[in-house]
């Protein structure tokens, strides 16, 4: 049994849900609980979506400086293996995955938010990766994902300074999708998730594989990505089922079967 990090599901919906008051730090055995909770997520078919949450006061605050403080080169060698493993087996969830973030999500907070395919903050929080205050830089993706998703000069203006973004500048520079009152987030997150939910799965899973896959290539290959997993979804029966309830009905009927 995980000790930080439980997974409840409710109607299509797993919530990944990070228990370590009051800060939520994420410790070497909280960051193995998250990479189990992703991959258990990843294989369930009874889920097509996929909240990650901290909590209504806190999403988290950064790895555990306490815990890394002792750490020698040899054995954060070993650890930052580890924490990278933890992270990516988030982003590869392969359903559509929305973090949920309340308070802070600073240093590996930030990092595991943006793991996820959607960010919706409360109007308080804040974000940023300030590892350049304690000597060190990002190590679980913050180098690498964040001028993905705001720019590289953007992105490093933030690393360097180590300062913390509002939601509103976060909202600005696309950082986050949505911002909206801190006791609305998660009842969001869930609502926007159970629409996910009961979309095409198949469909979902291929779009995401398209968009991650194509936005680490270049043009061309990115369109050939598109147009195989455009091409095989003709094979499956929730395609059948989509186009057969749109003729007939309209768009936005359809009930899919994930087959």
């Amino acid at each position: 049994m995980a000790e930080f990090v439980s997974v409840e599901v409710s109607e299509g919906v797993a919530t990944i849900l990070l228990d370590r008051p009051p800060m939520n730090p994420l410790s070497l055995q909280m960051q193995s609980e998250i990479k189990q909770a992703a991959e258990e997520i990843s294989g369930r078919a009874d889920i097509g979506a996929v909240v990650l949450y901290g909590g209504p006061k806190v999403f988290a605050a950064g790895a555990d400086v306490k815990e890394m403080a002792d750490l020698e080169y040899q054995d954060m060698a070993i650890a930052s293996v580890g924490l990278q493993g933890a992270f990516n087996a988030v982003a590869a969830i392969p359903q559509p995955t929305i973090a949920a973030i309340t308070g802070y999500a600073l240093g590996g907070g930030c990092e595991l938010a943006m793991c996820c395919d959607l960010r919706i903050a409360a109007d308080d929080a804040k974000l940023g990766q300030p590892e350049i205050l304690l000597g060190i830089i990002p190590g679980a993706g913050g180098t690498q994902r964040l001028p993905r998703l705001v720019g590289p000069a953007r992105a490093k203006e933030i690393i360097f300074t180590g300062r913390f973004v509002g939601a509103a500048e976060a909202l600005s520079i696309g950082l986050v999708n949505s911002v909206v009152p801190a006791a609305d987030v998660y009842s969001t997150a869930l609502d926007l998730a159970r629409r996910l939910a009961v979309g095409a799965p198949l469909a979902m899973r291929a779009a995401k594989r398209a968009v991650d896959g194509g936005f680490e290539t270049d043009l061309g290959t990115g369109l050939e990505i598109e147009r195989l997993e455009f091409t095989g979804l003709f094979a499956t029966d929730d395609r059948r089922i989509g186009m057969t309830s749109f003729v007939e009905n309209g768009p936005g009927k359809a009930t899919f079967t994930g087959r």
